[in-house]
This record gives structure tokens, sequence and C-alpha cells, in this order.
């Protein structure tokens, strides 16, 4: 029985010991490598002083270092934090603060971004880097470098590591509709049984392999490594610049899965495509937005050979429903049905079920429910409630996730999607917090009012625009609003991830407020609906 999440990696190193796990450009590693590899971090992360379920935050891109820090910290007894290397430094500084991190496991361009924000991180204490860096002390933190601290001790150590399934396996951080984002705790089971039951529906075995383009940082893209590791497939680690580097992957490793989000897809579907260039795709999967049902008719013609699966999911639940390839001709907008071992009810406000076509609010239960959110008890009690009325009735009372999504059933109980209760912003993927945008702009000082709205657009889902009135004493455009619009976008880009800046800022000499005084988004939104339109 496969208990914890290392474990699907132990599992395949004694089944599989010399097949491929990992490939990373033309490096190979094994099995049995990537084990050996694993096991270092946990020796050296224990001799280091990691205690059970302190945090290791992992700040890189995907590479055998990145793979074999996530599982070797789980295999030490430690929580893992994988970063999402886009983040500026704001953005990583709040993560480690917030969830107490204690190691750190980076290199030293991304280090060298980290200089001015650790002096606040004063749970951290060590930082291993992969590459040269000139320091060994930062401040109150001990820099080490990567061999010599896998060096350090090479005797062989006991590993009590995580003592039940029950145990935090990992923090990764979403966006909340407002302020900073939230660190959404999973436990072992959590991560095990997605790794199961994702493999189930995909059919996924031994002869997959698995192009892994999406941050460790999202659930969906770690998902490619936990499917690979727990059923002996091979894992390819792709940083891509362009989507040409996805279509030259895929030929040259022979991928059989490929998981992305609609922009991607948006872009991929661009390309010239060579005859026969996406011919060993067995299947690909879409999570993170709707697929338009344009693109997926461009990418079954160019992967003429792969069953296309459409899902959703949320990283409180990590995957909650998938359409069944079949079902695609039939309904191709629908989310389908729960994936196994989830559970999906539909219910109105007063928790009951829905009638069939009646919009309620996607409930999910089951082993893949999180933990909760690291460090925010009012906002997890939000979230995570006992499960409703049709499910209590016949089970003993656990915590559903609350979605804050409005869908419907057909009569044959396939989902479809309306829309979100609250503000969030799906941009490339990527849940954003229009509240985290509008704080960053208003400490430039340029604007008096602003309000981040996600608006329709044809390849990104939703782009974020900024709707403000501007300080026109604030800037260096001397009242001129493109160059002010200009000034802020480009302020935006300093501070922020790209996913995260603005395409667009609408300058207005008032923003429309409703009756309690707040910002009307809603009517804001209704004016700029067609910004994008084509």
């Amino acid at each position: 029985m496969t208990t914890f999440i290392h474990s699907l990696l132990e599992k395949s190193a004694q089944q599989y010991p010399d097949k491929p796990a990992l490939r990373f450009k033309d490096e190979v590693l094994s099995f049995q490598s990537t084990h050996a590899l694993t096991l270092d971090v946990a020796r050296a992360l224990q001799h280091n002083g990691l205690n059970r379920s302190d945090r290791v935050a992992v700040f890189l891109p995907k590479r055998f270092e990145t793979v074999a820090s996530i599982f070797g910290t789980s295999k030490a007894g430690g929580v893992f934090v994988p970063v999402n290397p886009l983040l500026k430094a704001p953005q990583v500084s709040y993560i480690l603060r917030d969830c107490n991190v204690r190691v750190l496991i980076t290199h030293a361009a991304r280090l060298k971004m980290l200089e001015d924000e650790l002096q606040h991180c004063s749970d951290l204490h060590t930082i291993i880097c992969i590459d040269d860096y000139p320091a060994t002390q930062l401040g109150h933190c001990q820099v080490k470098m990567w061999q010599d601290w896998l060096s350090e001790t090479l005797t062989t150590t006991e590993h009590p590591g995580p003592v039940t399934d029950a145990d935090m396996a990992a923090i990764l951080y979403t966006s909340g509709s407002t302020g900073n984002p939230k660190g959404v705790v999973l436990s072992h089971r959590n991560m095990v049984v997605g790794a199961e039951s994702v493999s189930e529906y995909l059919k996924n075995d031994g002869n997959d392999v698995l192009l892994a383009v999406l941050p460790f940082s999202f659930d969906y893209g770690l998902s490619q490594v936990t499917t690979s590791f727990h059923v002996g497939a091979t894992c390819v680690l792709l940083d891509y610049l362009l989507p040409n580097d996805i279509a030259k992957a895929i030929t040259k490793y022979k991928v059989t899965g490929l998981a992305a989000v609609p922009p991607l897809w948006a872009q991929l579907v661009k390309l010239n495509w060579a005859e026969n260039a996406g011919a060993s795709l067995r299947y690909f999967t879409n999570s993170g937005g709707a697929m338009p049902e344009a693109t997926l008719k461009q990418l079954r013609s160019i992967f003429s050979n792969a069953s296309p699966y459409l899902m959703y999911g949320l990283t409180e639940a990590f995957r909650s429903t998938y359409l069944p390839p079949a079902q695609v001709d039939t309904r191709p907008t629908s989310m389908g049905k729960a994936i196994p071992n989830a559970e999906i009810t539909v219910v109105r406000e007063d928790g009951s079920e829905c009638a069939p076509h009646e919009p309620g609010e996607l409930v999910h239960s089951g082993p893949l429910v999180g933990l909760g959110y690291w460090n925010a008890p009012e906002k997890t009690a939000e979230r995570f409630k006992p499960e409703p009325s049709p499910i209590r009735e016949i089970t003993i009372e656990r915590l559903a996730v609350w979605s804050g999504d409005t869908v419907y059933r057909d009569e044959e109980g396939y989902l479809f999607f309306v829309g979100r209760k609250d503000d969030m912003i799906k941009t490339s993927g990527y849940r954003v917090s229009p509240t985290e945008v509008e704080e960053t702009i208003y400490t430039s000082g340029y604007i008096v009012e602003a309000a981040a709205l996600g608006i329709p657009h044809p390849d990104l889902g939703q782009a974020i625009v900024i709707a403000a009135t501007p300080n026109l004493n604030g800037s260096a455009s001397n009242g001129n609003h493109e160059e002010l619009e200009k000034e802020i976008i480009r302020y935006c880009q300093k501070l922020l991830p790209a996913f995260m800046v603005p395409k667009k800022v609408v300058l207005k000499d008032s923003l429309p407020h409703n009756a309690n005084g707040k910002i009307d988004r809603k009517t804001l939104s209704a004016e700029l609906q067609n910004l994008f339109d084509v």
C-alpha cells in the first residue's frame, strides 16, 4: 500500500530500477538514481535539523534537483512548498514568511533577487544554492552549495519521516479574492489518492512519457510527476521559452501525455505543425479554465491519435471532474462527472440538492479534500465546511470544499460551468486576486482609486484590466492619459509576475460606486466586456 508521496517513487524504484524516471534536456535519471538523490536530500535536511512538519521552500525551475528536493523533503518528514519560478521577490518573501519556511532551496539568480527581502524572513535559517553563489552567510541565513550540503553526511541514517498519511505533505499557494495568496495544506493521502485517481481515468501505465510544462506550484503541474512515479512512467521536465519548444519536445521525447491550460493551447494551435509531429500523443488534458470549442477542434486535428480529457479542479480539492473523450462530441462544453474517489454535489444556499438545470454551488467531498488554509482559520471555515445535506444523511460528518463556483447538471448528471461567486480573475490558467493587483498599483502613487477586473480575452480566458482614476500629480506623465497608462503597466512589470501584469489600463474621471460606497465592479465589467473583441 502506498501511504506517502515519496512512497510513489520508492515503489517504482523497486519495480523499475533502471527505467528512465526523469528526463531533462539530454540527461536521463533512472528511478533508482532519482530515489538515491532523494535519499541524499532527506539525509541532508535531517542533518541540518529539519523537524517533522518543518517547511522547505523550493524556488527553482523544473530540473532533477527540484524533484529530488520535493520528494526528499517528504521523506525527511518535512512539508514542501513549491514556489512558482515566475514570482517576483515581494511575492516570494510573503510565502516564506507566511508559512515560516526554515530551508530554502534555490539557485544563484533567484537568490540574488531575494537578497533584500531575506531580512524579513526570520524563520529561515538555511539556504541551499544548486549553483555557485559567492556568500556563505547572508544576514541571519547560512548559504550552502548543493553538492557540499549533500556531502555533509554520507552515513546512512534512519528516516522517521511522516507518521500517518494525514500528516501535512505540501503547502501550495493560490490566490484568494482578497489580498495575499492563501496556502492550501495538502496531506500525503490527498496527493497519493490524487495520483491514483488521475492515472485510473487517463489509463496511465509504464509505457507513458509525460511532458511537464506547467509549474510545480500548480497542483496540475505537480501531478505530472506524481502520476509518472505512481505508474512507472517517464516524466520529461521542460521550462519552455516559446510554444515551439513544446512542439519540439513532443517529437524528441515521443511524448504520450500532455497537460496544459487554455492560453497555452491557444498558442500551440497557432504553430505550423509538421505532419505527424504529434503522432506519439495518446491523450491531452485541459484544466485551469474552459477550453474554447474552436481550440479543441484544432487540437483534435493536430493530435489526431490523441484522446482529449477536459477537466475541472481547484487546489483545495486537487481535481474534481473530467469529461470522458467519448462525450466530447456530444457535450463539448461540459465539465463532465466526478473523477474516481471524489463525490460532487450541486446545492442551493440552504444545502439542499439542485434539480437538473438548476444552477447551484459545486461542492466536493472525499479523500481529495485538503486540510484547509495555512494559519488562516477564518478563511478555512469559509471554504471548508460540513458536507451538504444530501451527503451528510448517508455518511459520518466530513468536511467538504464549497467551491464558490456556480454549475448545473443535465438530466444525465453531466456538469456545466456557469460562473464564480467571487471576483477572482482566471487568466492564463492562474487564479489572480484583484485586491493583490490593486494594492500593488496603489503603492505607485499614480492613481487615486482602482479596480482590477477580469475581461474576456480570446487567448487568456480573462485579461486583467485596470479601471482607475488618475493622480495627475503622482507621475511624470504631465496629465497625458496614454503615457500614464504605460507608466502604470511598467510599474507593475517591476513588482508582479508576468501573468499578474494588467494587459490594459483604462483611466476614467471617476469610477461608479454602489449603495455601500464600494466600487461597482459589475458595472465596470459590463462597460469593458468587449474590450478585446477582434
